[in-house]
């Protein structure tokens, strides 16, 4: 049994990291033959794509994917540590599940992500959760059949969670949720240690994989007909800090020279937004003008609280600049109310920054403390019911922007990747615009998978509609 220990997790080495193929056991294959799978996910885009792996490693085990969680023979809850209510969210999901457990025993239950990650949890999972099958982490994705087997073997409670990162991983089995769009991990990890943040710990320390690897994974993509990739990291912009004389910049041009139609990506940290990438994104046009540029505060005693490494003054900088040599860049943002310390004076602060930008969106979140971080033993004394007053009146001035941006395109003609049948009209397609702003469009359903022109009929706040030209 391997469980995590968050002062391992914290550690930083400069051992080399190494790079290896997948493989599976040949005699895994039939493990799932004749069975089913469902896999629940939480959390950020990479929690997503690692979903993506683990359906494609439990089908090469015969597992075949079943419609919802209540049929399946093997449940897998692939989870995020970022907020408390992440949390909750799984353990009441657990709940539900020891019930079909308690009428069904044979169904196998496991537990992944970020939450493996964390100390205090699987510690809960050992004392109050053992009939579930197995847990494994971040880390040992790739070890999955193997956890699996030996679960099924053992016919106990299987825990393989490395507190120390693994290696870099390549030709992972996928099974992508989308014909037309594509995640493509280029790092993995994160080395700020931002103070209210768990993902250093669960993720480990940055590991940025080899340009080749990346680049031949993309032209394969698009080789099979993708129109978009969206490159993906903890901090996508620190890319290439451990490799030497190759960064963000050199892999987003290299991307984009590859001619895929669309490329994209998330998330960045404005500390490593380097002049090379504004200059790279302006020059090539399938490098899409969507930013996502998190503040989290507008103030710099809560930023240096934060460990944010830049200050109201340089983030400004930064976005002015964007904006400057990329005029019709949508700039969005992640904004934290409520942080330890923070005063009306600093709130006030993070508004005037939310007024000078005027964000076309935004993703604000109370303080969240997760055990472990810095943040988390800091002095709090505001109130929750000060902090809900932040975030709503945070909330009325972003939505205001994000309904003026909208309006801008009344009548506009954008391109739209039209992915599928829209949630909000079944006689209408849905996709986004090179801005990302979601579309609903009459349009027939052969035309999913394609970029098309659109002209824009009805906005809101926070989509539009529109016909297809």
């Amino acid at each position: 049994m391997l469980v995590p220990n968050a002062l391992e997790e914290k550690k930083r080495t400069g051992n080399e990291v190494k790079i290896r193929k997948y493989e599976i056991n040949p005699d895994y294959k039939t493990l799932g033959i004749g069975k089913s799978y469902f896999v629940k996910t939480y959390g950020c885009q990479m929690n997503v794509h690692d979903s993506e792996n683990i359906r494609a490693m439990l089908e090469e085990m015969g597992y075949k994917e079943a419609s919802n969680m209540e049929d399946a023979d093997l449940i897998l809850l692939n989870t995020c540590a970022i907020r408390e209510n992440a949390h909750n969210k799984v353990f009441g999901m657990l709940g539900r599940i020891k019930h079909l457990k308690s009428e069904r025993p044979d169904i196998m239950v496991g537990l992944c992500g970020c939450m493996a990650q964390e100390e205090s949890v699987v510690d809960e999972i050992l004392n109050r959760y053992k009939w579930m099958d197995f847990v494994f982490g971040t880390h040992n994705l790739d070890r999955l059949p193997d956890v699996l087997h030996n679960s099924i073997l053992k016919k106990k409670l299987e825990v393989e969670v490395y507190s120390c990162e693994g290696d870099l991983i390549e030709d992972m089995p996928v099974k992508r949720d989308s014909k037309y769009k594509a995640w493509v991990n280029i790092m993995y990890g994160c080395d700020k240690f931002c103070t209210y943040c768990i993902v250093p710990f669960t993720r480990g320390k940055q590991r940025s994989r080899r340009p080749h690897d990346i680049l031949m994974e993309v032209r394969r993509l698009k080789e099979d007909g993708y129109q978009e990739v969206t490159l993906l990291g903890q901090n996508v912009n620190a890319y290439g800090k451990d490799l030497g004389n190759y960064d963000m910049g050199d892999l987003l041009r290299d991307v984009a020279e590859i001619g895929i139609p669309r490329v994209r990506f998330i998330t960045s940290h404005p500390w490593d937004f380097t002049d090379k990438m504004i200059e790279v994104i302006a020059k090539y046009d399938n490098i899409m003008p969507y930013i996502h540029l998190p503040l989290q505060s507008g103030s710099d005693r809560i930023l240096k609280l934060m460990g944010r490494r830049y200050t109201k003054d340089s983030y400004l900088r930064l976005f002015h600049k964007i904006k400057d040599t990329v005029p019709n860049a949508t700039i969005t943002t992640d904004i934290i109310v409520g942080f330890p310390g923070e005063t009306e004076k600093d709130f006030q602060d993070t508004l005037d920054v939310v007024n000078e930008c005027q964000y076309e969106s935004a993703f604000t979140f109370i303080f969240s403390p997760r055990v472990g971080t810095p943040a988390a033993k800091m002095k709090d004394d505001t109130s929750l019911e000060e902090k809900e007053d932040r975030l709503h009146r945070l909330n009325k001035v972003v939505n205001k922007y994000s309904r003026k941006a909208n309006d801008k395109y009344l009548n506009k003609k954008v391109k739209v990747l039209l992915e599928g049948v829209s949630l909000k009209d079944d006689s209408m397609l849905m996709g986004y615009t090179e801005e990302m702003k979601l579309v609903n469009v009459k349009a027939p359903k052969e035309m999913i998978g394609k970029i098309v022109p659109v002209k824009i009929t009805d906005v809101k706040t926070w989509s539009l509609d529109g016909e297809m030209i």
